[in-house]
């Protein structure tokens, strides 16, 4: 597929843009854009008028006007002359607060649809993609956004205006050479700013690569401070570092010597042209078809339009930046949605919980089939296990039903409904997952128990909490359930994390209940006691127990073997063990695997508890 040229990609970016900043059945907001509309034009009236004024006072100060004209009119122009000034100012003030809340809510807006949109899509795309590149393109697009606002409307554009303005202005005042020179040497400067920046921007790039690669040495070797040490390799890691540093030195110079010939060369067409204005202009005024004034008037005009143009370059270049960072944004909006509600789906109606999966197929690619042909009921309240080697497709089971993904065939569903022809948010709303890896907010524990049911009370999540064997732990924190848990949870203990997400699905109270190898991370101990807090909450709820430790399936009413995607073998705990197939095998080598590690428990315990009396030994043996 061929990529746009960047022209049309801009061009297209910038539609995208114009309805947030003209939003259907927001009339205060389009107000608001007219208003600001007016005050620029109004302002660009007021600028380019302030040269006129100044010019006609410096005519009236000539020896040529009379005394009483001496003492009023040059009074007029120069009170003229300041408050055009400060209209010209004042306009430019009251369209920026005017414009504020327009552009402010165009990027909040585009921020959260972007945001809304990323959770709609599935989760191959995440998968395929890292979480913080995501971020950094919603925030760097929102800030491209205001960038190119700001210096797009309120900058370039007005900047171009007002050259027209001027030329034209020139023309009607004088004749076309000194207009057609004026605008010549503005083109020319442009011209020459733009493809200068272009042909510069491949060292300003370096410069920040070589930035960024030092930048990175070094955090990385303060990182791993002790690994340094370990290995007497300061020498090495101050050598890697300041060869990152030389490169970005050649870089930084590269940059800063373009950025002068690029300031030397806009000097020059600058100056070029004032001197050949200049020149025309008093000729003029040598043979009286000028007067001082007029000369003046037409200096200050080419002085007053280079001074905008000053910073083209930066801001030709950010511009351009901009309108990528907004183009890879508003291109996550044009991602398509892999898992979508069908035309006019309801809610899932309420029930029981039934669950069945007829003949159900699935692949994450074409070339590699996982599940081929399952077909499970678990009827309303019981228990059923899915066990089997790594690979075999056991979690894609529970990924389907919450619709992660479609299956490629056969059909799932829940009280008889087609899980596909209802709304993906009541499927949702009807399943709670306790996952073998709990991730918690870096918020407090009361949160991250609510994240079940958001606003529940306090009462509501202190029960959730006691029905998950949490609450007495929480009780014994300094700040109860006020403690903040970290990132991701990281200053819970495993055991812990997973009895506060026991405590979240206990509150969302769904009526079907997926415990994803949600022990199969804990140690035996441990293990124990969250299989009684589960225990307790899967009872009177349709349950999918995904498990790789068998012994956490031993009470399951049917026990589902899978091999290869498809159901090897099936029944309960017993008739498994009795039929000597591959449960049973599976159990036996699991159950061989736990005695040796707890014979080697119990010797080291054993051993640590010979030298503990050995040393009680001797240090008894002198005094007696």
């Amino acid at each position: 597929m061929s990529t746009p040229t960047p022209q049309v990609s801009h061009g297209r970016t910038l539609l995208s843009l114009a309805p947030y900043l003209w939003p259907r059945g927001e009339r205060e907001l389009r107000i608001r854009v007219v208003v600001a509309l007016a005050a620029l034009v109004a302002g660009k009236i007021a600028n380019v008028i302030v040269p006129v004024a100044y010019g006609r006072a410096v005519d009236a100060l000539s020896p040529t006007a009379g005394v009483a004209a001496i003492a009023a009119v040059p009074v007029a122009m120069i009170v003229a002359y300041g408050l055009l000034r400060a209209l010209s100012a004042g306009f430019g003030e009251l369209r920026d607060a005017v414009f504020a809340k327009v552009q402010a809510r165009a990027a909040r807006r585009i921020a959260h649809g972007v945001f809304e949109h990323l959770h709609a899509l599935s989760m191959r795309f995440h998968l395929d993609r890292q979480t913080g590149g995501l971020s950094r393109v919603i925030e760097r697009g929102t800030r491209g956004i205001n960038f190119v606002l700001d210096f797009m409307l309120f900058s370039i554009v007005p900047t171009i205006i007002e050259i027209l303005m001027v030329t034209i202005i020139l023309w009607g005042l004088f004749d076309f050479a000194i207009a057609a020179v004026t605008f010549g040497t503005i083109m020319v400067y442009i011209t020459f700013t733009l493809v200068f920046t272009d042909w510069r921007t491949r060292f300003r790039r370096q410069m920040n690569d070589t930035d960024q690669e030092a930048n990175t040495r070094a955090v990385d070797s303060l990182l791993n401070y002790e690994t340094v040490k370990y290995f007497n390799n300061e020498a090495h890691e101050a050598r890697r570092y300041d060869a990152s540093l030389g490169r970005y030195e050649a870089a930084w110079i590269r940059s800063e010597q373009t950025l002068n010939a690029l300031n030397a060369g806009q000097a020059g067409i600058i100056a070029t042209g004032l001197a050949l204005v200049m020149l025309m202009a008093g000729n003029r005024v040598a043979s009286g078809a000028m007067t001082v004034g007029d000369f003046v008037l037409v200096n200050t005009y080419l002085i007053q339009l280079y001074l905008p143009l000053n910073f083209l370059g930066f801001v030709y270049r950010e511009m351009k930046q901009g309108l990528i960072d907004m183009e890879a944004m508003f291109g996550l909006l044009k991602q398509e949605r892999e898992i979508a509600d069908a035309p006019g789906a309801q809610p899932l109606k309420p029930g029981p919980g039934a669950l069945v999966f007829e003949d159900v197929r699935f692949g994450y690619r074409p070339d590699r089939v996982i599940l081929k042909g399952v077909s499970l009921t678990v009827p309303p309240g019981k228990t059923l296990a899915i066990v089997g080697p790594t690979g075999a497709g056991k979690s894609t089971i529970s990924r389907l039903l919450f619709r992660f993904y479609d299956a490629t065939g056969g059909r799932i569903l829940i009280d008889g409904e087609d899980i596909r022809s209802v709304t993906q948010d009541s499927v949702r709303a009807a399943i709670g997952v306790v996952p073998q890896d709990t991730v918690l907010f870096n918020d407090t524990i009361a949160y991250n128990i609510a994240y079940g049911r958001p606003g529940a009370t306090e009462a509501e999540i202190e029960q959730a909490a006691r029905l998950a064997q949490v609450h007495d732990f929480v009780l014994k924190l300094p700040d109860g359930y006020k403690t903040r848990v970290g990132e991701r949870g990281l200053k819970l203990s495993g055991g812990e994390k997973q009895r506060v997400a026991i405590a979240r699905t206990i509150l969302k109270n769904p009526r079907i209940l997926i415990l994803d190898e949600a022990t199969s991370a804990l140690d035996t101990r441990t293990e124990q006691e969250i299989q009684t807090a589960l225990r307790d909450i899967s009872r009177n709820r349709t349950t999918l127990v995904i498990a790789h430790r068998l012994s956490t399936v031993v009470e399951a009413d049917e026990i589902i073997v899978l091999q290869d995607g498809q159901i090897a073998e099936r029944g309960s705990h017993g008739a498994l063990i009795a039929a000597d197939g591959l449960y049973a095998d599976m159990w036996r080598r699991q159950s061989e695997a736990v005695a040796m590690a707890e014979a080697a428990a119990a010797a080291q315990e054993a051993a640590g508890f010979g030298q503990k009396t050995i040393r009680e030994a001797e240090e008894v043996a002198p005094t007696a």
